[in-house]
């Protein structure tokens, strides 16, 4: 199962950088993560923002195969507790299809993004800044793939 996050934003802070990358190398081993950036739209004083919004959700929809399980995250969505993210993890492996998770620019996601979305995930009512939320969603799913192998790195 290839695991993929398909985000809207470039160029990382190095702190948030470093942390994705940690998390990501503790996952090499049990579910390897990869990243693909998608340039985020023009914006700002006289430009149309949802013109950056749709050409965001293209160019996300470009880089998405039809036969991966596709997992926007978006405020919307619905909220998973650690063990149910394993519980997810679990189902996702037995699945067999390869798993992305979507991030979208700081206007959300197209609506051809939701639409093609397989299932909705919130990270909390909590507003994020969108390169935080990889280093969240990595930690997130690396104490998933610890709690589905039983290491004590999730104490809860």
């Amino acid at each position: 199962m290839r695991t993929r996050i398909l985000a809207v934003g470039e160029r990382m802070p190095s702190w948030v950088a470093e942390g994705f990358g940690e998390y990501a190398r503790r996952l090499s081993r049990t579910m390897p993560l990869e990243l693909t950036e998608i340039r985020p739209g023009a914006r700002g004083r006289g430009r149309d923002v949802q013109r950056a919004i749709l050409g965001e959700g293209e160019a996300v929809l470009a880089a998405l195969s039809p036969d991966t399980h596709a997992v926007a995250l978006d405020g919307r969505g619905k909220p998973w507790s650690s063990e149910q993210l394993a519980t997810q993890l679990e189902a996702w492996r037995m699945n067999g299809r390869d798993l992305a998770f979507l991030i979208g620019g700081p206007d959300g996601h197209a609506p051809e993004v939701m639409q093609r979305a397989d299932q909705c995930w919130s990270l909390g009512a909590l507003t994020l800044p969108h390169m935080l939320v990889r280093l969240v969603l990595a930690e997130q799913l690396y104490r998933a793939a610890m709690i589905v192998e039983g290491h004590p790195y999730h104490r809860a």
